[in-house]
């Protein structure tokens, strides 16, 4: 893989790490506040702080998954294989 590559590679993998946090804010603000109204009580917990905490976790390890399985490539770090670096 060449220096270029690597670097598309890895800002494709930040942009895509921005979004899913962009993303997981957004969730988590209209399920904390947006719910904040809703009498519904499971466990004696009001029903925003299920869906603000335990769904915020949920979806972040699916978009944990998307990432490793969609956006994020095994790519050698180094340099290249017969570089001599003095």
């Amino acid at each position: 893989m060449t220096e270029g590559e690597k670097y598309r590679q890895t800002r494709r993998e930040a942009v895509g790490t921005g979004w899913a946090l962009a993303v997981l804010i957004v969730f988590w603000c209209l399920a904390g506040f947006g719910l904040a109204g809703v009498e519904v009580r499971f466990l004696r917990l009001p029903l925003w702080i299920w869906a603000a905490v335990g769904g915020s976790w949920l979806l972040a390890l699916g978009l944990v998954k998307y990432l490793t399985a969609r956006v994020f490539r095994e790519m050698e770090l180094g340099e290249e294989a017969g570089h001599d670096d003095r």
